[in-house]
């Protein structure tokens, strides 16, 4: 009786993909992330790019107003940011005013908002946190605007601040139309968005490293500025980054608060524009050089931030 050979298997061929499936794939994966990101580059190229770019033609049009005829490129407009005005350089002085009050409400927002954060991340009952940051987000829901005539209703000379003196028998105080008024409206705007982000990197602190520490031997305050400090500077430099730009370009607070002599480089451009005078050139070398000054910013920041955080 003859035996039957064994069985095998007819092995499996992979069927090797077309060279053109394969260039399509390719190409696909290539293209893919372009179509995700069009739609945020269109965004940033029609309401960013382009807008910029025209007030770059128009600062470079000495003396460019609405209905004249456009004249020959130069650096007229920016020449004038150095003009001399009763022997003052009125232009640079609001320029570094403008600086001087977005450090002051960035530092004064800091001083504020740490501690409060940290006592919301770290010390505060949990079923009272959210209830806490609640608090801090609820004056984000009215208008700066609204916020602003609220200040004047506490500071001008009959408010509710000179009330409270004169009941306590106390020399009242004349704040409305100061500088320290400007940077009390500053400060008040934007210290919540400065506490919520410290919160944000205060949470995730890791206390391990606070408990290592002190069992190594540090004291509290040691704990304090070699451990929570260099965890959150991170958290320290974006809430601050944030404060700076946006107080750099606030125009309601110094208008409702500051008076005429807290002039800053928003209202100032604000006139240029929609004023008396309408020298859109100016205004447009005026808001060149507030982009500037919170480009530089940031650069700064960027550098020395980094730096800062390598070395911890």
């Amino acid at each position: 009786m003859a035996t039957s050979a064994p069985f095998s298997p007819t092995p499996e061929v992979n069927p090797q993909p077309s060279p053109a499936k394969g260039l399509k794939q390719r190409l696909a994966g290539l293209i893919q992330p372009f179509i995700l990101l069009a739609p945020a580059g269109v965004w940033l190229l029609l309401l960013l790019v382009v807008p910029t770019l025209m007030i770059l033609e128009l600062s470079l049009i000495p003396g460019f107003r609405p209905g004249s005829q456009p004249g020959a490129y130069g650096l007229g407009n920016y020449g004038k940011i150095f003009e001399l005005i009763d022997g003052q350089a009125i232009y640079l002085w609001v320029i570094g005013r403008s600086v001087f009050f977005a450090i002051a409400s960035t530092l004064l927002c800091l001083l504020l908002g740490f501690p409060v954060a940290y006592w919301i991340a770290v010390m505060s009952p949990d079923r009272w946190r959210n209830l806490l940051l609640v608090s801090f987000v609820l004056p984000l829901w009215t208008s700066s605007l609204l916020r602003s005539y609220a200040w004047i209703t506490i500071l001008r000379p009959s408010g509710v601040l000179n009330s409270l003196l004169s009941a306590l028998r106390l020399p009242t105080l004349d704040i409305l139309n100061t500088q320290t008024a400007v940077m009390i409206g500053l400060a008040y705007n934007f210290l919540p968005y400065m506490v919520l982000i410290l919160y944000a990197s205060l949470e995730r602190l890791d206390k391990r490293l606070l408990e290592a520490a002190a069992d190594l031997g540090a004291t509290p305050q040691q704990g304090f500025w070699k451990v929570t400090v260099p965890q959150t500077l991170p958290g320290i430099a974006a809430a601050s980054l944030l404060v700076f730009i946006t107080s750099l370009g606030d125009f309601v607070v110094p208008e409702l608060l500051g008076g005429a002599s807290s002039m800053t480089m928003a209202r100032l451009i604000y006139n240029q524009f929609l004023g008396a005078t309408r020298n859109w050139g100016f205004g447009s070398a005026l808001s060149m050089v507030l982009i500037g000054a919170m480009g530089l910013g940031i650069l700064l920041l960027l550098k020395y931030g980094d730096r800062k955080l390598e070395n911890y």
